[in-house]
């Protein structure tokens, strides 16, 4: 899953510098690749149990990002890691627990 301390990517960076950053730029479209594939395995079930997570759009964007359909929209990326990741990651941390709870029970 998403690294927690994806945020230290981004430390100190606006747009510009860190779609010049290299290994920052690298590892954060790495994590949103991995985030996409994970939703990729997940059960229909826990889907549809699940609906406020926006499934199709997550692996969308991994496929996007995986295969460079029309390459990357940087623009789209920024907004993508500063406005959908910080609410995204809870909801998924939050699924991630209930989900190991009820295996346990």
């Amino acid at each position: 899953m998403f690294n927690r301390e994806w945020r230290f990517y981004l430390d100190g960076l606006n747009q510009p510098k860190f779609v010049m950053s290299g290994l920052n730029y690298d590892a954060t479209l790495r994590n949103l690749e991995l985030i996409g594939e994970a939703a990729t395995h997940i059960p229909d079930t826990i889907r549809q149990e699940n609906p406020h997570i926006p499934w199709r759009l997550i692996i969308a964007t991994r496929n996007r990002l995986i295969h460079g359909y029309l390459g990357i929209d940087n623009d789209t990326l920024w907004s993508i890691i500063q406005t959908d990741i910080p609410s995204l990651l809870p909801q998924l941390y939050q699924l991630r627990k209930t989900v190991c709870q009820s295996n346990d029970t």
